[in-house]
């Protein structure tokens, strides 16, 4: 048997896991009760937080990658199994020093918790941006031929297509929704990688990741969404269900899930 029976996988840009603690998401993660979990921003080391709330729900296997600079960045995998292995990183010191990629093993299951840049702070950013996005293609595909059945979570910091974006017309130019962006999306899920949600909801539009905190955009529900749960080719036919869980407000982004079959 390649993994355990059927899985629940949700992925979630906390921006910060103490604050995310402070509000309430211990008990809606205990109510949810995923197999696996994967974190991005955790913006934190392990022991600055009680890792003890995470055991008692059913999670006593926490694996960390935090960036070098303090309450930056920073990924994630909390699972109730324990993995066979974990390993950190891409592979790439430069990236790694910004704790992006941690990759969790469930029997021939591999699962990533993954942060990319956002490209946001100008110019250099938007260059490194690039960089990593060329680079994370490299070593995934590398790694595909190897573990042919992945799934990749987290913080893609991208909206892929018109649909996935409030505004389109007027976010042209906006970090994130770059045509230059948007076609490395489309050539990376091209290269034999499946977008979750989209694979089983094609048609579903105003369905969002992120709001900014400015000008009441999650109220108006003015969102992108950047979140992905991410599948190889292999696993297509294991997609059982996928969602975002718009309503849950413990940071700027909204959790999202991928259920595999068994």
């Amino acid at each position: 048997k390649p993994r355990y029976s059927r899985m629940k996988i949700i992925s979630y840009n906390v921006n910060g896991i103490r604050s995310v603690i402070s509000k309430g998401f211990i008990e809606w993660l205990s109510a949810e009760s995923p197999d696996v979990i994967c974190l991005q921003e955790v913006k934190a080391l392990p022991e600055q937080f009680d890792q003890q709330l995470f055991t008692a729900i059913g999670y006593p296997h926490l694996h960390w990658f935090p960036a070098e600079k303090k309450g930056y960045s920073g990924v994630a995998i909390l699972s109730k199994t324990a993995p066979d292995a974990v390993v950190i990183g891409c592979e790439h010191p430069l990236h790694d020093s910004e704790g992006r990629v941690i990759r969790a093993d469930f029997g021939a299951l591999s699962v990533f918790s993954l942060y990319f840049p956002s490209g946001t702070s100008g110019e250099e950013r938007m260059g490194y941006k690039h960089i990593f996005n060329a680079d994370f293609q490299l070593f995934i595909e590398k790694l595909r031929e190897e573990r042919p059945n992945l799934v990749l979570c987290g913080d893609y910091n991208v909206a892929h297509e018109e649909i996935d974006i409030h505004s389109p017309k007027t976010n042209q130019k906006s970090a994130g929704f770059t045509p230059e962006e948007r076609a490395w999306m489309s050539s990376h899920l091209a290269s034999g990688f499946i977008d979750g949600f989209r694979e089983l909801h094609p048609g579903v539009a105003h369905k969002y990741s992120w709001w900014s905190f400015r000008g009441g955009a999650r109220a108006n529900n003015k969102g992108w969404r950047i979140d992905y749960t991410v599948a190889s080719e292999a696993l297509r036919g294991e997609l059982e269900a996928a969602s975002i869980h718009d309503h849950i407000q413990f940071s700027d982004h909204a959790p999202i899930e991928l259920v595999l079959k068994d």
